[in-house]
């Protein structure tokens, strides 16, 4: 079993910052956290920021020069810092990670934690 738990989320004025942390845990062999997705009211998922292995880092247009992703192999967990936070960053954002072992049966597999719910008021 895999588990992603997000935290960190919250009501902040415009403006303002704040840091989501989405921690991996259980079977976490060859898991790899990937990124940040956010889903707002009436609307669908969207990638927000993703991270591969190695390090490079991909953004959506709305949030780059704002937002910055990380992670932390050793503590299996990944990062989003989230500055000059707009209303229209407010949703529901969502941590996933990916099975990226070929020789594992879980292999391609997502995984998504529960999310943890951002709030940018004007």
């Amino acid at each position: 079993q895999v588990q992603l738990v997000e935290s960190g989320g919250g009501l902040v004025q415009a403006g303002g910052s704040l840091r989501l942390s989405c921690a991996v845990s259980g079977d976490t062999i060859c898991i790899s956290p990937m990124g940040w997705y956010r889903q707002a009211p009436g609307k669908e998922r969207e990638l927000v920021a993703e991270i591969t292995d190695g390090g490079s880092t991909n953004y959506a247009d709305s949030v780059k020069g704002r937002f910055t992703i990380s992670r932390d192999d050793a503590k299996n967990t990944v990062y989003l810092q989230m500055n000059s936070l707009k209303p229209e960053d407010t949703a529901v954002y969502y941590c996933r990670a990916v099975a990226v072992c070929t020789w594992r049966g879980n292999y391609g597999t997502d995984y998504w934690g529960k999310g943890t719910l951002v709030t940018v008021s004007s």
